[in-house]
Order: C-alpha cells, then structure tokens, then sequence
C-alpha cells in the first residue's frame, strides 16, 4: 500500500517545518493528492492517526485536497482539464498530444503550527 509511504513522507516534512519554526504541535496539515497519483485519500485519512503517533503531528488534522488532472496541448499549446465525454482530447483544437502538467503528484501544501 503506497499510502503509506506518502503518509510518512508527508508527516516527516510538516515535522521538519514544524521544527525549523521552533513550534511545539502541528494543528493541521494539508495535503494535494493528484487524481493521478494512485493515491487514495481514504487510506490516508484511515491511516493517519496511528501513522502520526508519537510525533508533533499527534492530534492535528489532516486535510487531502484532490488535484484534478490538467493537461497542456502540443499541437494548440493551451492548457485544459480532459472529461471523458470529449474523449480525453483538447476541446480547443480537438488535438491528442498532449501532457499531463498537474494531478500526478502527492505534495504538502500547508502545515498548520502552534508555538
């Protein structure tokens, strides 16, 4: 289960921010999640309280955002979300090359600290 190495990812980098900044406890952190990641919040939510047991982060919240999936079109270089209905290609220009620029990653966008 790859959560898990994201969750222990994720809980040692807020830990980190949570030390360079002198703060006893972490209240919340927030996480992206990338519809495309293989990520799924639901194991990370299940398996975030034991997983932050004995750290700063015990007790604090964690918030997953999902990050939908953005493409950038090769042949018209605009960005765009793919839908199914439309076949996954660009709605500007009806192209199929393109790449995915945002929705594949699992990253840390906040942490919440107390002092």
């Amino acid at each position: 289960m790859h959560e898990m190495s994201y969750l222990m990812r994720m809980i040692s980098m807020a830990a980190e921010v949570a030390e360079k900044n002198g703060a006893k406890k972490v209240t919340k952190i927030v996480v992206d999640v990338g519809k495309t990641s293989g990520v799924m919040p639901y194991y990370m939510y299940k398996y975030y309280p034991e997983a932050s047991k004995g750290t700063v982060l015990e007790g604090a919240e964690l918030e997953c955002l999902e990050i939908p999936v953005k493409a950038f079109c090769e042949e018209c270089n605009k960005e765009y979300y793919p839908v199914r209905e439309n076949r996954y290609l660009c709605p500007h220009c009806g192209g199929r090359k393109a790449r995915i620029i945002e929705g594949r990653d699992v990253a840390l966008r906040n942490v919440v600290i107390e002092d």
